[in-house]
């Protein structure tokens, strides 16, 4: 009689051991492993939006190094320029707004020799995750004040005190200085950032006289250098 009863219940143990999952504990199941992946994903968000500024800026400034070294490597004038995407060689593509072109000065023989810009750029690098060239309400100038006033959203692109780049273009030229294409030294800041987002906030400035580059991370209200 015992045997039977122990053997009734082995039975009825694996009969419920085999029956696996019913739906609403699958439901309830996928339910919790939706908010667990969702509230990662806003964890993460903000981590992410960070990566992007920093790539941005990484970008732009090594691009401006390159375009100093080179300049002065092989006694070369070289145009830079921040076309928006849609315009010129910056062409529109996913979530690039901004690109950043460097093109040659040709030099033609003669007494004295002429410069002429070469057709297309020589390096197009296009700013992608969404970073722009902009500035944000309340945004401070940066610690060399190449301004000397806060910038004015959205503005990203200051020559000196004033917005935008000059008509004259700028280029780094063969001793490294950094000018407005007529010989003319001149202070550049470059800000950048993801729209609505001060916290992505990123800073480059061009030191006209000697072309030194500098850069630093901001918060929308301040500025440290990195």
């Amino acid at each position: 009689m015992r045997k039977r009863t122990a053997t009734t219940a082995n039975l009825q143990k694996q009969s419920i051991l085999q029956r696996g999952f019913s739906i609403l504990e699958m439901m309830i199941v996928t339910i919790v492993i939706f908010i667990v992946v969702a509230e990662a994903v806003l964890q993460l968000e903000p981590a992410w939006q960070q990566i992007q500024a920093n790539s941005a800026l990484n970008q732009v400034k090594t691009t401006l190094r390159q375009a100093r070294e080179l300049s002065i490597s092989q006694r070369r004038t070289i145009i830079v320029a921040f076309p928006a995407a849609g315009s010129g060689a910056c062409h529109n593509s996913g979530n690039v707004s901004n690109c950043i072109t460097l093109t040659l000065m040709n030099v033609t023989a003669g007494s004295p020799p002429t410069q002429t810009a070469a057709t297309t750029p020589f390096l197009t690098a296009p700013l992608e995750g969404n970073v722009k060239f902009l500035t944000y309400t309340g945004e401070p100038d940066t610690p060399d004040a190449f301004i000397g006033t806060p910038p004015t959203a959205p503005n990203g692109i200051y020559t000196g005190s004033a917005a935008g780049a000059p008509t004259s273009g700028m280029q780094f030229e063969s001793d490294g200085t950094f000018d407005n294409g007529s010989g003319v030294p001149i202070n550049l800041t470059i800000f950048l950032g993801e729209t609505n987002l001060p916290t992505t906030a990123r800073a480059i400035t061009i030191l006209g006289n000697t072309g030194r580059v500098t850069w630093y991370q901001g918060t929308g209200k301040a500025w440290f250098r990195v």
